[in-house]
């Protein structure tokens, strides 16, 4: 198995579980991992356009329409858990007030600028887009959004921007996975967003039995505790 290499394309949510488990992945069956990770639109994208992929992380709803046109094998899906959108800031930051939709919308009006992804291709992006509409603020807003391809962009940027008055907003992962950022709690119950992640193996993977296996790692027991310390819910 030496040299032997996995791609594997993931949405931006499972990036903080697949780099804590890479090293010793590649120790004890020295195969290195070759990841690419975003947006789930841009990494469906990725994929149909014939990247190489062994193992695909994405949205369980994508990967059940992918089951249906054979382009993953249907039986390889395993759910990694669900993860909640939520909202952070730069640490050392005074936590804005987000428990209600009125608090969320003045914490946001006040906020010098808002990190999001990608708003047309990343789900939490998306959903947040839909809430600012929800909140009436997406006009006022707009010149202070910044968009990133994905949500750990966005959570980096933030945390570089030495702006302690900056907000952002992704799935709870990204922002548990990220340096000098603190989660300060989900969005209010009425803007809730819970997305079932799952792992399954590509039918064009050249080697089925290691993406197997790195599937079986990625959502057995022996990780639950890791799954559940960085987002994912059972």
């Amino acid at each position: 198995m030496a040299n032997t290499t996995l791609h594997l394309i993931s949405a931006g949510a499972a990036k903080g579980l697949v780099e804590a488990l890479r090293d010793e992945w590649t120790a004890s069956t020295q195969v290195t991992i070759d990841g690419s990770f975003g947006a789930v639109g841009a990494m469906k994208d990725k994929l149909l356009a014939d990247a190489p992929c062994d193992v695909l992380i994405l949205t369980q709803a994508m990967l059940e329409e992918l089951a249906a046109k054979n382009v993953i094998a249907a039986d390889s899906i395993r759910p990694l858990g669900r993860v909640f959108t939520g909202v952070a800031v730069p640490d050392g930051a005074v936590p804005p007030a987000i428990d209600s939709p009125d608090a969320l919308r003045q914490s946001l009006l006040c906020a010098t600028a808002i990190y999001i992804p990608d708003p047309q291709r990343a789900t939490a992006g998306i959903h947040f887009a839909n809430v600012l509409k929800q909140l009436g603020i997406d006009q006022v807003v707009a010149p202070r959004l910044r968009a990133l391809p994905n949500g750990a962009a966005a959570m980096h940027a933030m945390a570089n921007a030495n702006d302690p008055g900056a907000i952002g907003c992704t799935q709870v992962t990204e922002i548990l996975y990220t340096e000098r950022v603190t989660l300060i709690g989900l969005l209010p119950k009425a803007f809730e967003l819970a997305t079932l992640y799952s792992v399954a193996v590509c039918t064009g993977s050249r080697a089925p039995a290691l993406a197997r296996r790195f599937a079986d790692l990625l959502a057995g027991d022996k990780t639950a505790a890791l799954r559940a310390q960085g987002g994912f819910q059972p």
